[in-house]
């Protein structure tokens, strides 16, 4: 698809199951379903072949949408990342301290 720019291309390829791909896949399938119910057809036994394609179709949708968002995060990591390199002045990294140092001393009561 077409709305990924080229630096987002050598991003690795997101997993074929993901979240968005298995939400839309399942809204087709309802969808289709829903369709079926509406013009008084037997919701699963009658148009297989609609709910194989809009469920598809999502599939394919969720997919790309995953790219898209992948692309989108690190983009926004890059960005933030040479922000915090040309700015380190703001970013100074702070004192360790125990955990003890932390918390509060502890007395039990009886």
């Amino acid at each position: 698809m077409g709305f990924i720019p080229d630096e987002g291309k050598s991003l690795p390829p997101p997993g074929i199951v993901n979240r968005n791909s298995v939400w839309l896949a399942g809204v087709g399938w309802v969808t289709a379903m829903l369709d079926n119910a509406i013009n008084h057809r037997p919701p699963i036994k009658s148009g297989v072949h609609r709910q194989v394609l809009l469920s598809t179709i999502g599939w394919f949708i969720g997919y790309h949408i995953t790219k898209y968002e992948n692309y989108t995060y690190a983009r926004l990591d890059r960005d933030m990342n040479e922000y915090i390199k040309l700015h380190p002045d703001k970013f100074e990294p702070k004192e360790k301290k125990t955990f003890a140092e932390i918390v509060e001393p502890f007395y039990p009561v009886r």
